[in-house]
């Protein structure tokens, strides 16, 4: 196994956040990730919870198309209030912070 002579032998190396900074892409990258996150975990819960699509509208008030919107973790026109909503309606709170 070769090893890259800037990168000492059993260490990680540079962190891939430096890479995507210096690409110019790591912010974009960054609300992507968590865009899926918050729908794979949203789905999960439903799931867990056994709710239907149907259910989770009624609960947070929407359509069925914009719960789809919701759950699509590529679509990211979704606003905070409705994260927090549909957070809501699986026992969950939504949390955001600027760091």
């Amino acid at each position: 196994m070769s090893t890259d002579k800037n990168i000492e032998a059993g260490s990680a190396g540079p962190l891939f956040e430096d890479f995507l900074k210096e690409q110019g892409t790591y912010e974009e990258t960054t609300e992507v990730a968590i865009k899926r996150v918050l729908a794979f975990q949203l789905a999960a819960a439903m799931k867990e919870q056994n709710i239907s699509k149907v259910e989770m509208a009624k609960r947070i008030d929407t359509s069925r198309s914009q719960l789809d919107r919701l759950l699509d973790p590529d679509n990211d026109t979704v606003t905070i209030a409705t994260l927090a909503r549909a957070a809501k309606a699986v026992g969950r709170s939504l949390s955001l912070q600027l760091v």
